[in-house]
């Protein structure tokens, strides 16, 4: 059952994150469904710019509707992830998603808020909630390049200033992640004190942690195992840390990242092993149950997982 972000938000602040979760394909979408089912927690897709070039529009939205049926007892909203004015106005028109996140981060903060604003008047009217973003996260995510030195935590009078100004319903903010598998180095981490400050500023907001991938080391491993050449000091966030931040009004955790290091670790291991295999099918098959056990996983972390019945019930 599709339902508005907005509804997601208002069950689970500071009582729990919503894993929000990036497709590209039918393996993936099927992995998602199975692995909230299995946690039993609610959830939300998350299509990038690049999966809709990439997979097409209609088919992702066919993918999805097709997964709501297969899983009817599943509950989760539909969300752009990192789009610009085109695309946001796209998707509230096509009036299949629940949200839409407008990234103006790289501009000037007036700019930020008004290109914002703009979205949220158009969003609104049609009942679609609008998180933006304000900060800037290093790292790279499909066109999305932003180097360290140019890396900047959110300011918490910045904050309530854009959201006041824009009228946005959630906020992205840098407390730390970047984006990508880099984030960070040495006994780096997130920084709790910073959205300490932005709650105290903002309080009962629903803030969204953008590039929340942990990059397991044993992940890292198997891949080079398998051929890869991954740097193996690249290093994420810490899981445990997920439930540190929820009460702080860290409510949607974005985990992309992760999801692409299972799908990478498992394509290589069969092919090392499998020299003469030709059906994908069969790692596919593999994928699809590896990354349901991840996203139980992460949900365990998020403390969504058992959480499903209690939102049903909120809900009806």
């Amino acid at each position: 059952m599709i339902v508005t972000t907005k509804q997601l938000f208002e069950i689970s602040y500071q009582k729990f994150a919503i894993g929000a979760y990036n497709i590209n394909n039918m393996e993936q979408t099927l992995g998602l469904f199975r692995g909230n089912m299995q946690s039993k927690a609610p959830f939300i897709i998350q299509i990038s710019k690049g999966a809709r070039k990439y997979a097409e529009v209609k088919m992702l939205e066919a993918m999805i509707r097709a997964a709501d049926e297969l899983f009817p007892d599943a509950i989760f909203a539909v969300h752009l992830d990192h789009g610009d004015e085109e695309a946001c106005y796209d998707c509230i028109d096509s009036g299949f998603y629940s949200s839409v996140m407008i990234d103006a981060s790289h501009f000037p903060l007036e700019e930020n808020i008004a290109i914002t604003k703009r979205v949220v008047e158009r969003a609104h009217a049609k009942g679609i909630s609008v998180e933006a973003e304000l900060g800037k996260l290093g790292g790279v995510e499909e066109d999305i390049k932003v180097d360290e030195k140019h890396a900047l935590l959110t300011d918490p009078n910045e904050a309530k200033e854009f959201v006041k100004r824009s009228g946005c319903d959630s906020l992205a903010v840098a407390i730390g992640t970047s984006h990508g598998m880099y984030k960070f180095k040495g006994s780096q981490g997130l920084h709790f004190e910073r959205i300490s400050e932005i709650q105290k500023l903002l309080p009962k907001f629903p803030l969204v942690m953008h590039g929340s991938s942990s990059v397991p080391q044993e992940e890292v491993r198997r891949i080079n195992a398998a051929g890869g050449k991954l740097d193996p000091s690249a290093r994420g966030v810490d899981e445990d840390e997920f439930a540190k931040a929820i009460p702080l009004g860290v409510t949607k955790v974005n985990i992309d990242t992760d999801g692409r290091m299972v799908w990478t670790r498992v394509h290589r291991e069969f092919f090392r092993d499998t020299p003469e295999g030709i059906d994908f099918r069969t790692p596919g098959k593999t994928y699809i149950k590896e990354y349901a056990d991840f996203i139980a996983h992460k949900n365990e972390k998020l403390l969504s997982a058992g959480k499903l019945d209690q939102v049903r019930t909120q809900l009806s």
